[in-house]
């Protein structure tokens, strides 16, 4: 029998896959002793029940929109000890009207920049740039990010608007190129972690696609977030 619960909450612009791309972390899941359940809406967020037994909630929902018992129930349960955890837009870019929600999790997406004028192809590759992971000081004895040396992606580069109660395990810097506005380099947070009461919550900027979900370094993270940010075991 299974010792924790994995709660699955999937959803939201279809662009960035949330079936396929939650349905890969499940083996994992099951692998680590996770019962693991799957819901295609928020809806399950305001059923006091089921969040007061769940250890885990991977989510999986880009923009969207989340009711008010559905956020209460959410952030009840991670002040609870429940642990939230995701990647890209569907933890970084949820519910952007709700700015609690934005509190909760510490940072939001404000951007992907896209290549130079000129030599765009007119489709999502547009936003495919080079750029390097950086893993941080904290990140390189950190256990999600520990081992893991700075590696480079060729995907969207998200920029990201953040507080500084987020701890930091890796960064992404966007340079100042001639043909975006912005003067001098703009350095923001690719992985991190946060406390918030008695839960933990985990983000990864990375993983636009199923490819980059399957970077080493990148399901690496991601692994070793979800366990990371999961209840404890009593």
């Amino acid at each position: 029998m299974s010792s924790r619960k994995a709660l699955i909450v999937r959803g939201g612009w279809e662009g960035h896959h949330p079936v396929e791309s939650t349905d890969a972390f499940v083996p994992f899941l099951e692998a680590n002793d996770f019962e693991v359940t799957i819901e295609e809406s928020t809806a399950v967020y305001a059923d006091v029940e089921t969040m007061g037994s769940t250890d885990l909630i991977l989510q999986c929902m880009t923009m969207s929109e989340i009711g008010p018992e559905e956020f209460t129930g959410l952030r009840n349960a991670v002040a609870r000890g429940t642990g939230l955890a995701g990647w890209h837009g569907g933890i970084a870019d949820s519910f952007r009207n709700t700015s609690d929600y934005l509190q909760l999790v510490g940072g939001q997406f404000a951007t992907h920049p896209s290549g130079e004028p000129g030599q765009l192809a007119g489709d999502e590759t547009d936003n495919f740039l080079r750029h390097t992971i950086e893993i941080t000081d904290l990140g390189k004895s950190h256990e999600i990010t520990a081992g893991i040396e700075d590696f480079e992606l060729e995907t969207e580069q998200y920029w990201v608007l953040h507080d500084d109660l987020i701890d930091v395990l890796a960064t992404t810097t966007h340079p100042a190129r001639g043909y975006q506005p912005w003067h001098r380099p703009v350095h923001s947070p690719a992985v991190w972690t946060r406390q918030w009461a008695d839960g933990r919550i985990f983000v990864a900027t990375p993983g636009h696609s199923l490819d980059v979900l399957e970077n080493p370094n990148v399901r690496r993270i991601i692994e070793r977030g979800l366990l990371w940010s999961s209840r404890a075991v009593a």
